[in-house]
């Protein structure tokens, strides 16, 4: 059944199924980081009114993330240095965020550096996620 046409079909039936298997959500994240978060703080749980809270707050500096996303994640933001249009935070509103490893660790690693001058913690991206995940379109 070399080469025949009905192995390259269930071939490329596999292949498309493991892409969807792959496919990450936004519940994949809060879970993930919830499990992280855990492992130092058995009793964590996240909090979207935590999370808020952190997304709108300063951290011993000038900026916020809310800064240049926005109070309210469903809004396009702008970058404060630059003005480069940021697309909503709010997956319900953007359904490209909170997709994908790469891009959700790039993007926390960039803006907690900025923000806070650190990493971010497990929890405090599970409570961000968890918030990011309660707002409307």
């Amino acid at each position: 059944m070399r080469n025949h046409p009905l192995q390259r079909l269930l071939t490329a039936a596999a292949l498309i199924a493991s892409g969807f298997a792959s496919a990450e959500t936004p519940a994949d994240f809060l879970t993930r980081y919830e499990t992280e978060a855990r492992q130092s703080s058995p009793g964590f749980s996240a909090s979207a009114e935590r999370g808020e809270k952190f997304f709108t707050s300063p951290h011993g500096g000038e900026w916020s993330c809310s800064t240049c996303h926005t109070k309210n994640p469903a809004a396009r933001g702008k970058h404060a240095n630059t003005g480069k249009a940021i697309e909503p935070m709010a997956p319900a509103a953007n359904p490209e965020r909170l997709a994908s490893t790469r891009s959700v660790e790039k993007w926390f690693g960039r803006n907690c550096k900025d923000v806070l001058g650190r990493a971010c913690t497990p929890g405090e991206k599970a409570d961000v996620v968890a918030w990011l995940m309660t707002s409307p379109r």
